[in-house]
């Protein structure tokens, strides 16, 4: 796909890393798939990823967790 950022490059299949906040508690995911723009770096995740995340962040939230790095896997 066209990147909407900088409208140039092309996307292409790759990895992120993610930082997310919610209530305090911080996680950063490695690894996660991606599209990734050849020409500026923006990433772009597809829904099915983003809920798996925010379903983490979630979690973390409620456990107490508050700083927390993890490897992405997908199931």
């Amino acid at each position: 796909m066209k990147c909407v950022v900088c409208k140039k490059g092309e996307t292409k299949i790759g990895k992120a890393t993610v930082t997310l906040e919610k209530d305090g508690a911080t996680l950063v995911f490695k690894g996660v798939p991606a599209q990734v723009c050849a020409s500026c770096g923006e990433e772009y995740l597809d829904q099915e990823v983003t809920a798996k995340l925010l379903q983490s962040a979630e979690e973390a939230a409620r456990s107490g967790i508050q700083v927390e790095i993890r490897q992405y896997t997908a199931a």
